[in-house]
């Protein structure tokens, strides 16, 4: 009892910090970092013709999907269309294709090179005539919304291209001009937009197209109210400010020293529950990739405090077959539970998710396998591709058995795969990435969401502490607005 009030007294301590800094005056404040990308109808134009090596137009993928990453991508907000084209043009899809950006991603990750020659005048051409007409799904002109081409090239096209690119100029199109090894810069210039010095770029391979991924993030952002459109850092709770934003917690958890993180499940009887990964180990998953996986899931069991009357965490992982790596309970505390992880060993073959659900189901939170009756369960699903086995059954009756269950999806996932098997709102328990190395940013969301906040604690000395700091509160508050509403006496 004397550790729970102690920590209770933290908590409402750093409350009060928190409503001491955001009603203190503006110099005070924390600011955070404006970014919210401006309504755009974006077409990439890439050049896929056969000097562009098949390794090579994977690193184009990856820098379309980086860019991607950064947006926001909705029918009302960006939409994103590719144009494909080598001695043809190709219409990978349109503007009004993909309304998501999982959608975005895995349709990105299944582009061809079409290998043959380079008209970039006809690209560009297709741009204009039919990537950004109505009936693919662009918007009206108009200043509400940006018109942007990013043509990707790596040589001299075999067409025209000055005469075009400024019809499409002329027309609202915002045109960068990527170039690539030993492109045509005269030709960049031809097809940029001005000043060239901001719309050209140039690299020396395509290894390295990657750093360009934040310039365009940068040239799609715009100041805007991040905490109303969820564009922050914040991991729980973000506060407006003038010209910036500030970060706080819920109750029951407490913002860590770099002002974004909240310490989470910070203990008592609510927050118990029974946590099971389900981890893919196919082979197409690849060693490296693995071991990033195994971050990733000592990443969500920092944010637990592991034990008996706690949260639990079982492991299983599956390919062509399943296998209990350890069950609920069979570690006490999240070192051990850390270690047991970093040993897992990769099974490395097929993916039969629906057996694994299935095992999620019949053994993980089984008694016998150390589940606890009447405590929450939590399933977190991660695949990288699509199943070789039916999934629909046994996801719908982990859900109808009370689990609930998260999806977490890489690469080759299916959208329709992680949306059946992610409990409802769908929206909240299902995630995606195009790349391994950015699942920790998965990771930090799930910890949020996974944990169960404990019930208020009712003794009597923490309620007449937190009245205390409600009155002082209430205080702060008055002065602030007195300050700001009432003119100085002259």
């Amino acid at each position: 009892m004397r550790n729970l009030k102690k920590k209770k007294i933290t908590q409402l301590f750093y409350t009060f910090l928190f409503f001491f800094f955001y009603f203190s005056p503006p110099s005070l404040s924390f600011p955070g970092t404006l970014c919210r990308t401006k309504p755009t109808d974006l077409v990439f134009v890439i050049d896929s013709s056969r000097s562009v090596r098949p390794h090579e137009f994977e690193k184009v993928k990856v820098f379309m999907s980086r860019v991607i990453e950064g947006l926001d991508v909705g029918p009302n907000s960006t939409r994103v269309g590719v144009i494909n084209y080598a001695s043809a043009v190709k219409n990978e899809f349109s503007l009004k294709t993909y309304q998501t950006k999982a959608g975005l991603l895995q349709a990105v990750r299944r582009i061809e090179p079409l290998s043959t020659g380079t008209m970039t005048g006809l690209a560009i051409q297709f741009a204009i005539s039919r990537a950004f007409s109505d009936s693919e799904g662009a918007r009206v002109r108009s200043p509400n919304f940006n018109k942007v081409a990013i043509v990707v090239t790596d040589g001299r096209p075999q067409d025209g291209v000055q005469d075009v690119s400024a019809r499409a100029r002329a027309a609202g199109i915002e045109i960068f001009a990527i170039g690539v090894g030993r492109v045509d810069m005269h030709t960049l210039r031809q097809i940029a937009s001005e000043p060239s010095d901001d719309h050209v770029d140039y690299v020396e391979s395509y290894s390295v197209i990657e750093k360009l991924t934040h310039k365009f993030q940068e040239a799609f952002c715009v100041v805007s109210d991040l905490c109303a459109t969820g564009d922050h850092d914040c991991e729980q709770i973000c506060i407006s400010t003038p010209g910036a934003y500030k970060c706080a917690c819920k109750e029951g958890f407490t913002l860590n020293s770099d002002g974004k993180t909240c310490s989470a499940c910070s203990g008592g009887s609510g927050s118990a529950l029974d946590l099971v990964f389900l981890i893919d180990g196919s082979k197409s998953v690849r060693p490296e990739n693995f071991e990033l996986v195994k971050k990733f899931i000592n990443q969500i069991v920092d944010s637990l405090e592991v034990s008996d009357k706690q949260a639990q965490v079982g492991l299983v992982q599956y390919s062509s077959s399943v296998r209990q790596e350890f069950p609920l309970g069979q570690f006490k505390n999240k070192k051990d539970i850390k270690a047991a992880v970093k040993k897992m060993a990769y099974m490395e073959k097929g993916t039969m998710t629906g057996q694994a659900l299935k095992y999620l189901i019949d053994s993980s939170f089984s008694i016998i396998n150390g589940a606890r009756p009447g405590v929450p369960k939590v399933g977190v699903v991660f695949t990288d591709g699509r199943s070789q086995d039916y999934i629909t059954d046994a996801a719908k009756k982990a859900k109808d058995l009370g689990f609930r269950m998260f999806a977490v999806g890489v690469g080759n996932a299916v959208e329709d795969e992680l949306r059946e098997i992610a409990s409802e709102p769908v929206a909240e328990h299902y995630f995606y990435t195009a790349d391994f190395r950015t699942i920790s940013k998965i990771g930090k969301k799930l910890q949020m969401k996974i944990c169960i906040e404990e019930d208020p604690c009712e003794c009597k000395s923490i309620v007449k502490f937190q009245t205390k700091v409600e009155d002082l509160i209430n205080s702060l508050q008055q002065k602030y607005i007195l300050r700001k509403r009432v003119p100085a006496p002259e």
